[in-house]
């Protein structure tokens, strides 16, 4: 893997979908389908993915409505995680959405997702809620923890 200085940010198309995918796929317990994944290229989304070269190594999906932005998802590849990717597909993503005049980013993650809580809250986000009981687990439910961040 190259330095973190020759990552390249750049949006993903619907091509890109199968490689989301397969990191999806081994990034988390309950990932979203492809179908799903392919649903996020349209009008209101904003797809970016990390690359290493020509490797696909996280991405982060967002729709913005006039001037709130709802994080979709962002996953980074298990074999390169705790190496500031997701950080800067989070800072990347934020700063798009102060450029295109958002209030806010929202959020929705599993209470169990200790890492991810971590970096959102290291990046200013806020619980602002919860749904109790939201997520299926193998072995019943638990929480979504609601959070935001407020742009100014």
């Amino acid at each position: 893997m190259s330095s973190a200085t020759s990552f390249q940010l750049r949006a993903l198309s619907l091509s890109d979908a199968q490689a989301m995918f397969v990191i999806e796929s081994s990034a988390y317990s309950h990932p979203l389908s492809l179908a799903n994944l392919q649903d996020c290229f349209g009008y209101l989304y904003r797809v970016e993915g990390l690359f290493d070269g020509d490797q696909l190594l996280g991405f982060s999906i967002v729709q913005q409505v006039i001037d709130e932005v709802t994080l979709i998802d962002i996953c980074v590849n298990p074999a390169v995680q705790g190496k500031g990717l997701g950080k800067r597909l989070l800072t990347s993503l934020v700063a798009q959405a102060k450029a295109l005049n958002a209030v806010v980013v929202m959020l929705e993650v599993r209470q169990s997702n200790m890492g991810a809580i971590g970096l959102y809250e290291k990046a200013g986000f806020v619980e602002s809620g919860r749904r109790k009981g939201y997520y299926s687990t193998d072995d019943g439910h638990e929480d979504a923890i609601l959070m935001d961040l407020a742009l100014g």
